[in-house]
């Protein structure tokens, strides 16, 4: 039994480098125990939610059924985008030592999926709003703790400065289903 927790051990470390994410940050660990994720982890789940927040809400901008949601559709894509080219630039400048995703991974692209086969309307409208406030939870989170301990200036920098509004979209988020 040793031999095999050794072995799984031995296969973690050795994979982990190459994942996307690491384990901590990926399972939700960092976020329970309030650390900040590795740069490489910020600038990757940065890029995603930028990503899976401009598609879902072009989705939005046709499938939804409230002038308030289409709104909120309408900013989160400004807003999104904007975050994203600065990200972009900041990795293409070589101030953040990781490199950005160009298209999402699976489980963001499932979750992309899942609200595409949605029929227009009321149901489609309450999935995007429950998963507005779910990323931007996260989204919070991540940016609290990577602009208070991580460990590139830059990105720290960033992280501080887009939060007031990521702060501001998770409130707006939340009165959408009010």
């Amino acid at each position: 039994m040793k031999i095999l927790s050794l072995a799984s051990v031995a296969i973690l470390v050795a994979v982990g480098p190459s994942m996307a994410q690491s384990i901590p940050e990926k399972t939700g660990v960092n976020q329970a125990l309030g650390v900040a994720p590795k740069t490489q982890d910020f600038v990757t789940l940065a890029a995603q939610s930028d990503m899976l927040e401009i598609q879902s809400s072009k989705l939005a901008q046709t499938k939804s059924d409230v002038t308030k949601t289409k709104q909120f559709a309408d900013r989160m894509i400004t807003d999104h985008t904007e975050t994203s080219n600065e990200l972009k630039a900041l990795v293409s400048s070589g101030k953040a030592q990781a490199t950005a995703p160009s298209e999402l991974d699976k489980p963001h692209k499932d979750k992309l999926d899942k609200l595409a086969k949605l029929r227009d309307g009321k149901d489609f409208t309450k999935e995007y709003n429950d998963m507005q406030v779910s990323a931007h939870k996260d989204a919070v989170s991540m940016f609290e703790r990577y602009g208070k301990d991580g460990d590139n200036v830059d990105l720290k920098a960033f992280a501080k400065k887009h939060l007031p509004h990521l702060q501001e979209h998770l409130k707006m988020a939340q009165d959408l289903n009010k």
